[in-house]
């Protein structure tokens, strides 16, 4: 009797002892694979939006790039990037607000279909989950843009190509004109400092005011994201007839890391772009920022852990 005690006792504690044995690293890795697995609009929205630029592309491939090659050199150049730079821009815009719109709903989303008390019942810890959560608008988004846009992109050169050879001019003509390897590299570049690293302040606060939010309406949560920085850039107009709280957000929001390149505002398929991630990592703002990012994420894990169902 007493051995069988001890059998039903050891079965009770094996779980236990499985999952103190499992890694941190291994926990973190699951918490990210939950979220592409919960929110597939990471990827699939993204993805649509490449999907209807080559359906555009396809139907105007043959008579623009036939026309093309009738410009003289100067223009040649622009005509054959134009249709390459609308595409990493159109799945940038797209996974930026993908990122943004996931950061404000993630934590919210949890609570509002219940599913906090499944995962509060795992050996997680609410820090694991909500780092997880913000890795997905810092890098995982990037990387996820970054590769659609190199796919997209070489899908372009495939469908240019025969159409090209049909038409009796040689691929190269069109390639010489465009380093397509280097664009992507500083794309690359761009979505990382930029997208995810420069912005994070962003992603931190609409993750804060997700896990604080107490009602199940989106566009509830939406407007408390708005209103605390309106009212405190409002308040400090009225006070002090200034506004430097909104222009440092609009410098964050649109200078972009400034300190990335070499010259301000150029984009990442510029060639003439050059890179200086060295000034940027030494950088003040970036530190700056990622230090708000930090704080705001202590506050959504402390939030997460005092919140319920909504």
């Amino acid at each position: 009797m007493g051995m069988q005690s001890n059998i039903i006792a050891d079965h009770h504690l094996e779980p236990q002892v499985r999952a103190r044995a499992i890694a941190p690293w291994q926990r973190f890795s699951w918490s990210v694979r939950r979220e592409l697995w919960e929110h597939r609009a990471i990827y699939l929205a993204p993805l649509g939006a490449a999907v209807l630029l080559l359906i555009g592309f396809l139907i105007s491939v043959g008579g623009e790039t036939r026309a093309a090659l009738t410009l003289a050199p100067s223009y040649l150049k622009h005509h054959v990037e134009e249709p390459y730079e609308l595409a990493s821009a159109l799945v940038m815009a797209v996974a930026l607000l993908v990122a943004l719109f996931y950061s404000l709903d993630c934590l919210q989303s949890e609570r509002r279909d219940r599913s906090i008390l499944f995962w509060k019942s795992l050996p997680v810890s609410d820090f694991t989950t909500v780092l997880a959560k913000a890795c997905i608008p810092l890098f995982v988004v990037p990387l996820v843009a970054f590769a659609i846009t190199v796919l997209v992109q070489a899908v372009m050169v495939l469908i240019s190509a025969p159409i090209l050879a049909a038409s009796g001019i040689h691929v190269g003509t069109i390639w010489a004109q465009h380093s397509l390897v280097r664009s992507w590299w500083l794309l690359l570049y761009h979505l990382i400092t930029v997208h995810g690293l420069w912005w994070a302040p962003f992603y931190g606060w609409l993750l804060l005011v997700s896990a604080w939010a107490r009602r199940g309406s989106f566009l509830w949560t939406a407007s408390w994201a708005i209103v605390p920085p309106f009212a405190i850039g409002y308040f400090e107009y009225l006070v002090f007839h200034t506004s430097h709280f909104a222009h440092m957000l609009l410098e964050r929001f649109s200078g972009g890391g400034m300190e990335a390149v070499a010259v301000p505002g150029t984009m990442p398929w510029n060639p003439m772009t050059q890179l200086t991630p060295g000034r940027f990592l030494i950088s003040a703002g970036l530190w700056v920022g990622l230090a708000i990012f930090a704080v705001f994420i202590a506050g959504a894990v402390y939030l997460r852990r005092q919140r319920g169902p909504v």
